[in-house]
């Protein structure tokens, strides 16, 4: 079967457990979520001495996993066998290897539960081992989440941890951090853990403990920037550069040049309703409103010049043609986008 990591964590939390997982893909957050939960709660504490054997694929062969997968459990209903770093699995790439691979997950031995963390790659669809896997096991494709899609898995997080998070906090969070779940998780762990549980984490708490300014990060300053308000950027533009290791300005850049992308779509999208244009910019219906009055205030031609210079001060901060500090490359650029 091909599953999705949340639909995989929902059985595993049910304690339905398959013999064989392949956990592909660029998304190591949820590799790691599904593999860590396996190896702390398949097994008992008393029973993870005997029956938990954990691989790394550098170290091992296929053939020495399947033979650790072949072994009886001692004194327990099941064992677990997870290979981190499957990816490196020294002879993963051979036909041999594959063929052995594919006739143990064709048959596999049930009292066993075996994991590949198959970090970065995925498996190529065409051939039979992915099919063997696909029919007898389970493929979890773990990919990168859209940007779009970044507060809607913090607020489910944090529900997971029963609290709560309004969903500017959360695109507060997602605009500071980015798509790094790790990091992201990481974060609001240490939120919760100032404020305990339940609790409801907004824009106050998140400056307190995170360390981001409610009113002077990327996200108010793309707001600033959508009604012209230039004295209100430059503000902001003072701090990030009072406060560069909190405000690096290529994400900044790069957050900026999102918000004019999904303009020029805006201009181009003119008729569409609101819910349409929400799936066309893949953002929130809640920040549709800002991206028509934005539309407003920088005609089509003003779009296109403003990503170009986007574009010159990304390469500038990279390097490329500059030798001015990146807060004043900040600042100029800020300057040029409104004007």
């Amino acid at each position: 079967m091909n599953l999705k990591p949340n639909q995989v964590m929902d059985e595993l939390l049910e304690g339905t457990y398959y013999p064989v997982y392949f956990l592909q893909g660029d998304e190591s957050y949820f590799i790691d979520q599904i593999s860590d939960y396996i190896e702390q709660h398949a097994l008992d504490e008393t029973e993870k001495g005997f029956n938990q054997m954990i691989m790394y694929g550098k170290d091992s062969t296929v053939e020495s996993v399947l033979t650790n997968a072949r072994r009886f459990p001692m004194m327990a209903s099941r064992q677990v066998v997870i290979v981190k770093e499957a990816q490196e699995l020294s002879n993963i790439g051979r036909k041999e290897a594959q063929n052995l691979l594919e006739s143990y997950v064709a048959q596999p031995l049930t009292s066993t539960v075996l994991v590949f963390c198959y970090k970065y790659k995925t498996l190529d669809g065409r051939k039979s081992l992915t099919k063997s896997v696909l029919k007898h096991g389970i493929l979890v494709d773990c990919k990168k989440l859209y940007d779009d899609r970044i507060p809607s898995w913090i607020g489910n997080y944090a529900k997971s941890k029963k609290a709560t998070i309004d969903y500017a906090t959360a695109q507060l969070l997602a605009d500071y951090i980015g798509n790094n779940l790790e990091r992201l998780a990481s974060e609001i762990d240490k939120v919760l853990l100032n404020l305990g549980s339940p609790a409801s984490i907004d824009k106050e708490s998140v400056q307190k403990y995170v360390g981001i300014s409610k009113d002077f990060n990327v996200f108010e300053l793309q707001r600033a920037l959508t009604v012209k308000d230039n004295i209100k950027a430059q503000r902001i533009v003072h701090y990030f550069n009072a406060n560069p290791k909190l405000n690096p300005v290529i994400p900044v850049i790069a957050v900026l040049f999102s918000f004019f992308a999904k303009l020029l779509i805006v201009h181009q999208s003119k008729g569409y309703s609101d819910q349409v244009l929400a799936k066309e910019l893949k953002v929130s219906s809640f920040f549709i409103k800002d991206y028509i009055q934005a539309a407003k205030n920088y005609h089509e031609d003003q779009v296109i010049r403003n990503i170009a210079y986007l574009r010159k001060a990304d390469l500038m901060v990279k390097g490329v043609g500059n030798q001015q500090p990146h807060g004043e490359v900040l600042k100029e650029l800020i300057f040029k986008l409104i004007h």
